[in-house]
């Protein structure tokens, strides 16, 4: 019997921890190099509402990189990269943001150089302003790029 209540108990701490689930990652493609990368762009997903694109934007600012938004078919002719990202939200009581992906390309041919990623579940939920700072954070890093702005900076 005592197993049996030990199995359960098991299986109930499982069950609940799986609801905290996070995930992060970043990768930058051989060859790219972020140090040469002052100026950005980032692109305004059409179907975003909620400001995804300055957050993005004024992040990479504070960082001190220039960086200006807009649509697709405004993308200055002198940026070094150009950023663009797909955010995923849920609803679980209120809204929030459960996944956001972020890719840095190359202007003219738009072939990816960097990408990142950072997935929360409703339990380890974080804003859409941290979870902008998770994802750089990892594409920075992973560039070996030191940024003004480490995570968790105010």
């Amino acid at each position: 019997m005592k197993s049996i209540i030990s199995s359960l108990l098991l299986l109930c701490s499982l069950v609940f921890l799986g609801g905290c689930a996070s995930n992060q990652k970043g990768a930058v493609m051989p060859g790219t190099d972020f140090s040469t990368l002052k100026k950005y762009y980032v692109v305004h997903l059409p179907a975003d509402t909620r400001g995804v694109n300055q957050m993005i934007a004024d992040e990479l600012n504070s960082r001190g990189f220039s960086t200006t938004t807009g649509e697709a078919v405004n993308v200055p002719a002198d940026v070094d990269a150009v950023v663009t990202y797909q955010d995923k939200w849920m609803w679980d009581i209120t809204m929030y943001m459960i996944q956001l992906d972020i890719q840095f390309r190359k202007p003219v041919t738009d072939i990816p150089m960097a990408t990142g990623s950072s997935m929360r579940t409703s339990l380890v939920r974080k804003s859409p302003a941290n979870m902008i700072k998770e994802v750089l954070d990892q594409i920075f890093i992973k560039a070996g790029v030191q940024t003004t702005a480490p995570m968790g900076a105010k």
